[in-house]
């Protein structure tokens, strides 16, 4: 037999488990039949379970005393050890009882998901608290070419090469300004004479032929590859931005942007894409088929 080797029958020596809970509570509350009250026991029942423990240890863990108990010195140390221990056991126990986590990378369309898919994320933990989301901004499809996320939010066509891909909505776009700027332009000619943001997806020369406007796609003015940004420089008066409607949505109702015409026309579409690899994922597909669904309720 190796050194230090105890046999199995010496080395799980333990009380009676069951009897571990009523000293817990009787040294916590001060009281078998406020310990009884708490473990839904009988308090006789209580004052079973310690005795019964004394018994196993050969030592007093209580002085009985007229309506009231007090720890020995031997509870005491003996009450540190106890409680530490069913602490122990009920965080493992916990852990164990707890839903299986989803992780789930997204990679999103800065203004998209700052103005339409962190509300989504935030409503879906109050359904599903097992899911750990991470989420990031791209514009590009390389942090899903890469396997560095499960999921992106993109603006664009149909065809997404690599990667399958889910309608969300249909874009109508127009321009949007601050309201200040907004008063001064009566008609789409008006355009000539200020300064047009541009975003390398969204097309000047569609709105302009939807809006009777014979005029080219615009080779002067600011490009801005974020949307977001475009909006906060429409926002400060820096010009006219042409922007998709879910959008500049929330900048209309809140009164901070203006549509100085009301012809619009239609563009390109939002898609949540993903790699093939994400049909693998029950979480991730879950997701997305409740993303589509959100979108098309609103």
């Amino acid at each position: 037999m190796q050194a230090g080797f105890r046999p199995a029958a010496a080395m799980h020596d333990l009380p009676p488990l069951h009897t571990l809970p009523a000293f817990e509570a009787a040294a916590r509350l001060g009281s078998f039949l406020a310990a009884a009250e708490a473990l839904h026991l009988t308090p006789s029942a209580v004052s079973h379970r310690i005795r019964l423990l004394e018994e196993h240890l050969g030592q007093s863990l209580f002085e009985r005393r007229h309506r009231a108990i007090a720890l020995t010195a031997a509870g005491r140390r003996y009450l540190a050890v106890v409680r530490d221990t069913l602490l122990r056991l009920d965080e493992a126990s916990a852990e164990l009882r707890a839903p299986e986590k989803t992780r789930l990378r997204i990679s999103a369309a800065p203004a998209l998901g700052s103005k339409w898919l962190v509300s989504r994320v935030a409503a879906w933990q109050q359904q599903h608290p097992e899911t750990e989301f991470s989420l990031g901004t791209a514009t590009s499809l390389a942090p899903l070419l890469a396997g560095e996320a499960d999921i992106g939010l993109r603006y664009g066509e149909e065809e997404w090469p690599g990667l399958l891909a889910w309608k969300l909505f249909e874009e109508r776009v127009f321009p949007v300004c601050s309201p200040a700027l907004a008063a001064q332009l009566q008609t789409p000619s008006d355009l000539d004479r200020v300064r047009l943001l541009r975003h390398p997806l969204l097309s000047w020369q569609r709105w302009f032929a939807a809006a009777g406007v014979k005029h080219a796609e615009p080779k002067e003015g600011p490009l801005y590859e974020d949307a977001l940004l475009m909006l906060e420089a429409a926002v400060a008066g820096h010009g006219v931005a042409l922007m998709a409607e879910t959008l500049a949505a929330p900048y209309l109702a809140e009164g901070r942007l203006s549509r100085p015409f009301a012809a619009d026309c239609p563009d390109r579409s939002f898609y949540v894409v993903a790699p093939p690899a994400v049909q693998e994922k029950r979480g991730a597909m879950d997701f997305i088929r409740w993303l589509v669904r959100s979108a098309k309720a609103t």
